[in-house]
């Protein structure tokens, strides 16, 4: 946490692929001075899939090259199932080191719900969580919630497959419909690059909760003042990719809306 008011702070950020630019877009309009390491890492994704003790392993090895490497001060795990699976045991290996995570806005939702009747739509990882179910009993006794996994979207989003991307929300939506929720929680990073699809099919009546704005609000928090300096000017972006760079390119070019070259990475 050494940066001075002339050098711009760091944010390392890592994904299973692409699912983290939906964060990341919203870093980089809320807190443009700062600089950004992405890595997606597509050679071993899909995570949702994956044991907590090879998520610990490999995030690690994530976690030490965007510190090491890149020169990160602050890590953003921009995944759902990586967060509620390694993000304590990041933080014991790195005790100086703030982390950042995503997880379901299971608060959030109840609170804007308007007749308690709540979904979360995510991995099965995530869904299964010992983190999930925490939030749950925390803030859950007011409404009625639903666990709603959606097997393959997440993947279909990484390979920009729009056809089987509309056949998966479309028949996630059917269950939703059916039950009568008014709140869906998007519980995976790649749910919101296709929120409008979620939001077409499911109505204007039914409120989409994405987590992006509060886990900016806390990067923003844990930084230096620095982040907010007007003359440091827009920070440099870098993107790698763990696995074949063509679609993290192709992703990086509809959905992030930044010109960026992605680099393949040795990890």
């Amino acid at each position: 946490m050494n940066a001075g008011p002339s050098t711009p702070p760091h944010i390392g950020v890592f994904d299973s692929g692409i699912g983290g630019l939906s964060v990341l877009r919203r870093l980089r309009r809320e807190m443009p001075q700062c600089a950004v390491s992405y890595i997606a890492d597509n050679r071993h994704l899909p995570y949702g899939a994956k044991t907590p003790a090879w998520l610990v392993e490999r995030c690690s090895a994530l976690t030490q090259h965007l510190l090491e490497r890149r020169g990160a001060i602050l890590v953003l795990v921009a995944c759902n199932t990586a967060t509620t699976h390694t993000i304590g045991a990041l933080r014991a290996r790195w005790p100086g080191v703030p982390f950042v995570g995503v997880e379901p806005g299971v608060k959030p939702a109840i609170a804007t719900s308007r007749r308690g009747r709540v979904a979360v739509i995510a991995t099965e990882a995530t869904l299964q969580s010992a983190r999930l179910r925490s939030l749950i009993d925390e803030h859950g006794r007011r409404a009625e919630l639903r666990l709603q996994p959606c097997p393959g979207l997440a993947d279909a989003v990484d390979a920009g497959d729009d056809a089987a991307i509309d056949a998966l929300v479309d028949e996630a939506c059917a269950e939703l419909v059916a039950a009568e929720v008014d709140t869906v929680v998007l519980g995976c990073t790649h749910y919101p690059l296709v929120a409008e699809r979620f939001a077409r099919r499911l109505g204007p009546d039914v409120v989409l909760i994405d987590t992006a704005d509060a886990v900016c609000r806390r990067v923003r928090a844990l930084l230096p003042v620095a982040s907010d300096a007007p003359a440091l000017g827009r920070g440099a972006l870098s993107i790698e990719a763990t696995g074949p760079v063509e679609g993290v390119q192709r992703a990086v070019e509809r959905w992030l809306g930044e010109a960026v070259q992605v680099v393949q990475s040795d990890l």
